[in-house]
Formats: C-alpha cells, structure tokens, sequence
C-alpha cells in the first residue's frame, strides 16, 4: 500500500512518524508534501527514502490512501483544485473533525473516511477515532482498521460524536496537561518543593498511572476509591478540587462545541465560495 499525506504539520507529521514506527510502512512507501516545501524536507531528512513531492496532484498519481492533513479553512480550495485527480481505487482520509462526511463525498469522487489521531500515537499507544465513508467496502474498512492498530486503538465514532470524543481523545493530552502544570505551580506556590522536584513528581505519577491502567489493574472509578480514605488527606483534596472544578469541564465541552460549529460554519462558507 502507497500511503500519501498532504500536509506536514503537527498532525502529519505524527502519522507519519507513527506509521514508520509501527512498522505499519516503510518509509519509501510513504510521499509527502507541504504548502511550505522545507518542513516536507525536513521530515524526509528525518526519514531516509521518504518522497516529497512538489502538488497535492503529484501525491494522487503516487499513492493508494491518502491523508488530508490541512486546517479546515484549506478543505474547500484544495478539494476543488483535486476533484477530478481522484482514482476510483483511492481512499481519502480526512483528520479535520469540522469536515463531514458528506461533505468529503461531495467532493470527492472515491471512497472516504475520517480518522482523527491523537499525540499520543507517537508511542504507539492511544486511540484513533474513525469514521467510514458510505462507500467504502469492507475490504477497504479493514485494511485501514489494520494500518491504525498498528499504532492505535481505533474506535469507530458517528458524526454526532465526534466533537466530544475528540475532545477526550486527541485534545484531551493538552487539556490534561494544562491540570497538571496547574498541580506543580499550586505545589510550589504553597509548599517548599522546587519547580524541577514537584515536575519530576508529576512526571513519574502520571507515568505510573498510564501503567496502572494499561495492565488493567482498577477503573478510574476503583482507583479514586483505593487512594481516597475516608476522613484523610486525599479526600479533603477532592472536596477542594470539586468546589473549583464543579463546572470546568461542562464549560470547556460547550467552548469546544461552540468553537466546533464556527470552524463548520466557515467550512461551509467556503465550499459555497468555492462553487461560486
């Protein structure tokens, strides 16, 4: 399989050092390209045999699966320019949670799907969420499940959730790490423990905690529980986090929402541009 990524930003980037990684393909089955051709570069330096090309039409004459890596803005203007490049044999893949479904097979004349990657790939762990065009066959909705387990757990998600469960799954590192940076700095302000010790703390707790749920050893909900004895020191913790935090994370699921409809609305706006 000759796998495509047009777009080496943050998001491209990551799958494609996932994919090498996990050995789910060789660097020299993988091409690439970029706005700005020296990151495509650097990646292929960074990846000996890699391919950069110079158009997103060069990647379609090169490759089988390709990954659209762009920010939603860029969608309609790049659909349009691809529209009759496509081959039936194709699959295209979107990792922009803004652009439908519908919307990708409006413009595109093969199969497609969407698969939304998460940082944490990059250790081959984490999910990846995905979902299945109407047209793809089941031969094609295996052998992409094949390519993301090879790094991920991929979970099959419906238009109507996607927005949540990106949240948790692919922003949720940088919504976890905000907390604890929160957790070091309250630790330093309030306590003797330096900077580099309460980091080094958190580091190695929160290491440990992804171990503990890896090998399956309690439930969030049996964790919480084990640690927290009634009447100590843990439990007059939680009842402080839960006076600040009552609300903090409906807030944040309705930004993103909000934020969410935006990005779909201008998406919208620019397809009708586009066919103007």
């Amino acid at each position: 399989m000759r796998i495509g990524v047009i777009g080496t930003g943050t998001i491209g980037t990551l799958l494609v050092d996932a994919l090498i990684k996990s050995k789910a393909a060789k660097p020299h089955a993988i091409s690439v390209m970029n706005h700005t051709k020296e990151k495509a570069e650097a990646l292929a330096k960074k990846h000996s045999r890699l391919s950069v090309c110079d158009s997103p039409i060069d990647i379609l004459r090169r490759t089988d699966l390709i990954f659209l890596c762009v920010k939603p803005n860029q969608f309609p203007p790049l659909l349009r320019t691809l529209q009759r490049a496509w081959q039936p044999s194709q699959l295209a893949i979107s990792v922009t949670s803004p652009i439908t479904i519908k919307q990708l097979e409006t413009y595109i004349p093969c199969p497609v799907a969407r698969v939304i990657p998460s940082i944490v790939n990059q250790s081959l762990s984490g999910s990846t969420l995905v979902t299945f065009g109407t047209s793809m066959t089941d031969l094609q909705k295996s052998r992409l499940w094949a390519v993301l387990a090879q790094f991920s757990n991929p979970i099959e998600i419906d238009e109507a959730s996607v927005r949540a469960a990106s949240d948790i799954a692919s922003c949720g590192p940088a919504f976890i790490t905000y907390l604890l940076r929160k957790m070091i700095d309250g630790a330093v302000t309030t306590t003797p423990l330096s900077q580099k010790q309460a980091a080094q703390l958190t580091t190695e707790m929160i290491e440990g905690l992804g171990n503990v749920f890896q090998q399956k050893l309690y439930t969030l909900e049996e964790l919480q529980n084990k640690v927290t004895v009634k009447g100590g020191i843990t439990g007059a913790g939680l009842d402080a986090l839960e006076n600040e935090f009552h609300e903090a994370f409906e807030n944040l699921f309705r930004a993103t929402q909000e934020k969410f409809v935006e990005d779909q609305k201008k998406v919208r706006e620019g397809f009708e541009q586009e066919e103007s």
